[in-house]
């Protein structure tokens, strides 16, 4: 029996976003990989440190659906401001 090992392939394209600065309109034509990114960033840092490690698929589609009508609807509002305004506490 042999065993390979293989080293981890680098992303096609590495990329860094600046979630302090990106805004609406850059979120909504960033692409698939950005959306789920700042999606998935988002349903965390709401959920906040009491929370648990839980994604519940309903809500989290439910919360993007409604992030992505204001973004759409503001789009040259910041990303933050626009998740803190659909989803603040």
């Amino acid at each position: 029996m042999t065993c390979i090992i293989r080293k981890p392939s680098a992303p096609a394209h590495a990329v860094v976003l600046d979630l302090s600065t990106m805004t609406c309109k850059q979120f909504v034509e960033g692409g698939d990989d950005t959306i789920k990114m700042v999606l998935t960033w988002m349903d965390g840092w709401y959920k906040g440190d009491s929370d648990e490690a839980i994604i519940d698929t309903d809500v989290f589609v439910e919360n993007a659906k409604k992030f992505g009508t204001y973004c759409g609807k503001n789009p040259t509002m910041s990303i933050v401001n626009a998740a803190e305004a659909v989803l603040g506490k």
